[in-house]
């Protein structure tokens, strides 16, 4: 029965929000987008020990909340007769609910107040929060602890307007793969047993709307909503915390966006020397998760519509490791601090990988391999032990594979492209784990030419894993990269991954006839920006300062200006990590609840320098007997795919009662807008306009530009500017420390971890030679740039041109219509003048006949008509 059901994601019926008070209450009035339904969450202010909400399920419209708020208002006047809004009083309006927080006191209120929209995927929008309100709940006026107001800036110093985000439809905690597959379980409460959606009694066919049960693992305002068990889902807001960016590549006029979501999970989170490897339940320091979506963004429905993603993720070495940052020094020594002889630490990561994302996990370990004096090469070691450990126990296809690249060493030799390397492992590998295509893709089999040059194209890939799907694309599997820091090294090779990724991506889609893209074309200079965006905020969150290291470093096209960048910026992550650390990581304990304030008990300042290590490691919670079964035996049930989407719950399921819900929410029909306002035309990055040169006649975004035209750094831009304003998660810090990431080695032997292999890529992706510069090379003269070349206009076309001019200029708006304020007038725009004489002559009918029509005139236009 429940096969023929069609399962949407429920938008949100709580949008906007204001906060009443009285003397013994808040009122939280919550409403849709267009004020027609409202709801009601009431909060007691008169004990400030425990939070009394009480969630009024009751719908009302415009004129019963006016009438609701009337009667509040007079029923907490002090006097008879007092003006209207003495008793309910107004305090702030808002777009959603954070949350609620204690430390020492009463409990706070977290409202979101301000919010930009930075992205669409369909019909979903995407908001970052640009300002939020914390507001005290109790009422008495008794002395305070003293340490309360010093736990509530500690708390403030994590922005929540810095790189936080949030939607009200589409589920930012999980990969689009994963939100455009079917529910399969509902779980109302996380203390029930989850129910089959086809055992549900009363399922008939139809449309319902569903709310997924989030993924807590990125759900940054989780301890926040801990005491919201009992409210309706509506005025939960799961939050989200990394970077989001989205891009527009047109293709002759064909929008196609291209989104960068990165995730950074709230476990083992903190900065740079306090949280490295892994807690004993796997969980990584540094571990974000980044999903490349592409989409035709001509049709917006999610069942029409062509979307594409790919997922990839970074994260430290799982295992028990360590830096000694006692001594201040450049690179402290690394120490592997607990013996894990069976691997327990990395088999509950990588379990938790399979379940999440299916196999094969392929692991890209770029740290040193070869040093005269042992230091990056200790992780090597332990890493590549324990994968070999690990996968003695996997069944032969869905092992873990590990690929070694010394990417500091091949970067010091002068033949050696990095880029080329990178690219051959990431072509290989993204064939393995695929993408995920919403439709199917049948257009890559019209291209028989191209399936025989590309031997293991995605399409036989997929028949692969499942002869079911035919011409349907799943990706089975994720791409892991890491490094020392996980930042420069891995920002670097993340983007050649991702280039390799969205070449198929836009293969599938039918816009490039080969799954091929080149450097220094407009859209590869497009997703360069993108990651290099990405990897700047990552750095700052976790690091203190933006890359050190950037993609065009290992291109070898850096200037030689920006080694003082470099340094600048090795130097401020240096300062961070020594001297603001330790506030910035109790500051994300105490936003997380990994520490929670107690009277009578010892603050976190002044807890001993380990305490944080004991915070985050924890007893494990689970140890498998026998210890060789460290992976769930259910997995092998669906490997290659993920269990995690074959097992798909969500927390409530509603019939459907609008089904034009998700496009009334996009489209805002209720709302005047202006068109050069709109997110599509102001706010997202375009190739055309950002990046493709000002004098060409190519406007293909996938062709190489020799000449570079107008970038997007130089030019002004709504975006912000990351050295004005630091987006790390504990505030704004001026952080920063020396880098691990620094390419020296003692050693001067050539890499070893060549393999022939990798070269299966027909064409690679090289750099581009420009060759000797010159001035005609600079300055093109019209006729070579266009074939055509100016000339001086004949007195004939003067005269016709001073013609139309004035006409022009005689002509305007009718009177009484109005002109929008935003629209530019045209130059030569004047009120009409009735009196003056038009300048092109007029026949007088008066003096002089017109000519009869001839017969032969009138033959051809009879013929015309005839003709239709």
């Amino acid at each position: 029965m429940t096969e023929k059901n069609v399962y949407l994601p429920k938008v949100k019926a709580i949008q906007r929000m204001a906060l009443y008070q009285t003397k013994s209450k808040f009122y939280l009035v919550g409403s849709n987008n267009t004020q027609t339904s409202f709801r009601v969450l009431k909060i007691d202010r008169v004990d400030s020990k425990v939070l009394e909400i009480s969630d009024d399920k009751t719908v009302y419209n415009t004129k019963e909340i006016r009438e609701l708020l009337t009667m509040i208002d007079v029923g907490n006047r002090s006097k008879v007769g007092q003006k209207m809004g003495s008793g309910l009083t107004k305090t702030v309006s808002a777009f959603g609910l954070a949350g609620f927080v204690r430390f020492l006191e009463g409990y706070y209120i977290i409202l979101i107040t301000k919010r930009r929209k930075v992205g669409v995927i369909g019909y979903h929008t995407i908001y970052k929060i640009e300002d939020t309100a914390m507001i005290y709940i109790p009422t008495d006026s008794k002395e305070q602890h003293p340490d309360e107001q010093r736990y509530l800036k500690m708390f403030q110093a994590t922005d929540l307007s810095s790189n936080f985000y949030f939607s009200y439809s589409y589920d930012l905690t999980h990969s689009l793969q994963y939100n455009l597959s079917n529910p399969v379980f509902l779980q109302q409460n996380s203390m029930e047993e989850s129910v089959r959606l086809s055992d549900v009694p009363g399922m008939e066919s139809g449309q319902y709307n569903y709310i997924p049960k989030y993924q807590d693992k990125f759900v940054w305002n989780q301890y926040l909503l801990t005491d919201l068990n009992d409210i309706d889902a509506d005025w939960k807001l799961p939050i989200i915390h990394g970077f989001v960016d989205q891009s527009n590549v047109s293709i002759y006029g064909k929008p196609v966006y291209v989104t960068l979501i990165a995730r950074r999970s709230r476990k083992y989170a903190g900065t740079r020397f306090l949280k490295r490897g892994a807690n004993f339940d796997g969980d990584v320091g540094n571990e974000v998760e980044t999903e490349q979506i592409a989409c035709d963004a001509s049709i917006g429905s999610d069942n029409m519509g062509h979307y594409t993603s790919f997922v990839q993720m970074r994260g430290s070495v799982p295992a028990q490791w360590a830096q000694d940052i006692s001594k201040i020094q450049p690179k402290p020594q690394i120490l592997i601090e607990t013996q894990d002889p069976f691997a327990l630490t990395a088999g509950n990561h990588f379990n938790e990988l399979l379940s999440r994302h299916g196999s094969p996990i392929v692991v890209i370990n770029l740290v040193k391999k070869k040093e005269r004096r042992k230091h990056e090469s200790l992780l090597s070691e332990e890493f590549s032990s324990q994968i070999s450990y690990l996968n003695q126990f996997l069944p032969e296809k869905h092992r873990i594979q590990y690929i070694h690249f010394d990417m500091a060493r091949c970067n010091k030799s002068k033949e050696a492209n990095v880029m080329r390397r990178l690219s051959n492992i990431a072509y290989r590998y993204v064939k393995q784990t695929g993408i995920f295509h919403s439709k199917p893709t049948s257009y890559l089999h019209k291209q028989p030419e191209w399936q025989s040059d590309h031997k293991a194209d995605l399409i036989s890939s997929s028949i692969d894993k499942d002869a079911e799907l035919g011409v349907l694309l799943r990706q089975t599997g994720m791409i892991r990269t890491n490094c020392v820091d996980c930042l420069d090294r891995t920002n670097t090779a993340q983007f050649a991954v991702g280039k390799c990724a969205l070449a198929f991506q836009l293969h599938a889609i039918g816009v490039l006839k080969e799954p091929q893209l080149e450097f220094d074309t407009d859209c590869v200079r497009m997703l360069e920006e993108m990651y290099e965006d990405q990897g700047d905020t990552l750095a700052l969150q976790y690091g203190g300062s933006a890359l050190v290291h950037r993609i065009k470093s290992y291109r070898k096209l850096a200037p030689w200006t920006s080694k003082g960048n470099d340094i600048m910026q090795t130097m401020r992550r240096y300062y961070s990590n020594t001297l603001s650390d330790a506030e910035k990581q109790n500051t994300m304990n105490v936003f997380l609840g990994i520490f929670k304030p107690e009277p009578g008990k010892p603050p976190i300042w002044e807890k001993e320098y380990n305490f944080d290590y004991y915070l985050h490691h924890t007893k494990p919670a689970f140890v498998p007997s026998p210890l060789t079964q460290w992976w769930n035996p259910a997995l092998l049930d669906h490997l290659p795919f993920s269990m995690d989407i074959a097992n798909k719950p969500c927390i409530e399921l509603t019939k459907v009662q609008n089904s034009q819900e998700s496009s009334e929410d996009y489209y805002h029909p209720f709302e005047l807008t202006v068109l050069q306002d709109l997110f599509a035309f102001s706010e997202i990055n375009h190739s055309v306009r950002d990046y493709m040169p000002n004098f060409t006649t190519d406007f293909s975004p996938f062709s190489v530009r020799v000449r570079l035209g107008k970038k997007r750094e130089e030019m002004s831009s709504s975006k912000t500017n990351l050295s004005m304003k630091n987006p790390s998660v504990a505030g704004n810090s001026t952080s920063s420390t020396t880098s691990t990431e620094d390419d020296s080695d003692q050693s001067g032997s050539e890499s070893s971890d060549s393999d022939p292999s990798f070269s299966e890529q027909n064409s690679l992706d090289g750099d581009f030679s420009n060759g000797l510069v010159t001035f005609e090379s600079l300055f093109p003269s019209m006729k070579s740039v266009y074939g055509v070349e100016l000339s001086r206009p004949d007195q004939e076309d003067m005269q016709l041109y001073r013609r139309n001019s004035a006409l022009s200029r005689d002509s305007g708006p009718l009177p009484g219509r109005k002109v929008s304020a935003t629209a530019v007038p045209h130059p030569l725009a004047r009120p009409i003048l009735r009196k003056r004489v038009c300048p092109i002559p007029v026949h007088d009918y008066n003096t002089c006949l017109l000519p009869p029509i001839s017969e032969a005139s009138k033959a051809i236009y009879e013929n015309y008509v005839k003709a239709g």
